[in-house]
């Protein structure tokens, strides 16, 4: 299977069972997808991740159902590697940043007001 499918599952992944991706501001999406995202692509190569503050420990418990959710119902995710993980990894976040944030037609997330 390409690098570009495997986005694409755990793309359609997020966007089926995940909520976070909905705050109605551009920043908060933007925060969001970096700390969960970020902590999710920590959790796959078998690291730490840093959770020393309130905003990093509520970002590492969807990462963990994230995590959990990939290693579970794709076991293809468990035989990567850590460059492969970090490569898909990447271009997932970039994936999920598009379609929630840059390539959005929601015309909240940049109202100055919020």
């Amino acid at each position: 299977m390409e690098m570009k499918e495997r986005i694409a599952i755990l793309e359609n992944y997020i966007m089926q069972r995940c909520l976070w991706q909905f705050h109605s501001r551009a920043w908060d999406r933007e925060n969001q997808n970096n700390g969960i995202l970020g902590i999710t692509k920590t959790m796959l190569l078998g690291e730490q991740p840093d959770i020393s503050t309130p905003e990093l420990k509520c970002y590492w418990v969807d990462a963990k159902c994230l995590a959990d959710g990939f290693k579970t119902k794709f076991p293809w995710v468990n035989e990567m590697g850590k460059e492969d993980i970090a490569v898909m990894m990447d271009g997932l976040k970039e994936r999920i940043d598009y379609v929630t944030i840059h390539g959005s037609l929601n015309e909240e997330l940049t109202v100055k007001l919020y």
